[in-house]
């Protein structure tokens, strides 16, 4: 098992380049990398805590890892991960979630972006950085993510990431930020389809998508051909009602000064919820979107609603479990570096199936159980 683990890790990984020159290499690089990974995963937060696993489980590790030098000092690790090539290890992790996971076709892949709140240096007038995600919905694994450019923001991040993933089939979210033509085409261009919020960044289409929804509902849409589904869900003194209007008939698309602008842009949507928590007043907001699906307000409506799993199941973990918000290692790439391998672990844990344990409780098991471990490693 640890001898096919490994063969997998280095075909995944060990095409990156060595930062060290070779008087200083000590200890092979993707000793350095499984190490770190399985320290992640058991719990680890800093590189410090990624020497200590490694001397915990030495003999354990040296049943598939050479060691010629023993386990590295966590000062290895700092200087490592914040010289290696962070491009290059984004690459091989998109090679990896290619190689492992399978994205079904109609998927909604969610993009958004997460800031790495400790990951600034004062010293070195460095902010903190950036990350665009993107996240299966259905299989629930990050397929890739880009660091956002300093000085610069996810609308310029977001088709990098686009351009290097396997989309075909998929419907891609983003949030308001990413509602952009440039960001539509290459959607469209990857083979997938798009579902984009629209808000007052983009004036002129929200106007006019407004002005056509608000004069469907002033006859009540009777005399407006559309589709609409509702759903309402009830838990814990909570009532949630969801629906939404969908208009993709031609005559009223072309209404539109702005659609020709906008790629393949087949339906217009109006998501009016509704929220009330036990007796206090309803809260009722309206949102509005554009899509390249050509109708199905029920798929639509679920698109929308599963976009929120980045946030809910990504971010939300990667904080909670991971504490990623309070991680201070910010020497060189190393934030960016450590942020995949957050990325690799997470997506490692949520597809170990065979316990019904949440995150937290399978990084404690990984790490007292190398039988367990090994099975993560193996997904």
């Amino acid at each position: 098992m640890a001898t096919s683990t490994l063969a997998s890790i280095q075909e995944h990984f060990g095409t990156i380049d060595d930062p060290r020159v070779d008087r200083t290499k000590h200890h092979a690089l993707i000793d350095i990398i499984v190490i770190a990974l399985c320290a992640i995963i058991c719990g680890a937060e800093d590189w410090p805590a990624v020497e200590m696993f490694g001397k915990a489980k030495k003999t354990w590790l040296k049943t598939f890892l050479e060691l010629p030098n023993g386990i590295p000092s966590h000062d290895t690790f700092e200087r490592v991960f914040a010289r290696l090539d962070a491009t290059q290890f984004e690459t091989s992790f998109l090679n990896w979630v290619r190689a492992v996971t399978q994205v079904t076709l109609g998927q909604v892949v969610a993009m958004d972006g997460k800031q790495l709140r400790h990951s600034y240096d004062r010293a070195l007038g460095k902010s903190a950085i950036w990350m665009v995600s993107a996240w299966a919905t259905e299989n629930n694994v990050v397929l890739g993510q880009v660091k956002v450019d300093e000085k610069s923001n996810e609308i310029t991040a977001i088709p990098r990431l686009l351009e290097v993933l396997e989309l075909t089939g998929c419907i891609v979210t983003i949030d308001a930020m990413g509602t952009q033509k440039e960001i539509a085409q290459t959607i469209v261009e990857r083979g997938a389809e798009y579902i984009l919020p629209v808000k007052e960044n983009q004036p002129r289409l929200y106007a006019q998508i407004k002005a056509t929804f608000d004069e469907a509902q002033a006859l009540d849409f009777k005399q407006v051909p559309h589709e609409t589904h509702k759903t309402v869900t009830k838990d814990h003194g909570r009532l949630e009602i969801r629906q939404c209007w969908v208009i993709t008939r031609p005559d009223y698309l072309n209404a539109l000064l702005e659609r020709p602008l906008w790629c393949n842009l087949n339906a217009i949507i109006m998501l009016r919820t509704e929220r009330q928590i036990g007796t206090e007043p309803a809260v009722v907001t309206t949102r509005y979107f554009i899509s390249s699906l050509m109708g199905g307000a029920q798929r639509l409506l679920q698109g929308i609603r599963s976009h929120w799993g980045v946030e809910n199941k990504l971010h939300w973990s990667l904080d909670m479990t991971f504490h990623e918000d309070g991680n201070r290692v910010r020497k060189g790439m190393g934030p960016q570096n450590l942020a995949v391998l957050r990325h690799i672990a997470l997506n490692l844990l949520k597809q170990e199936k065979s316990t019904r344990l949440g995150l937290q409780n399978k990084r404690l098991k990984a790490g007292w159980d190398e039988d367990y471990l090994l099975k993560i490693l193996a997904n």
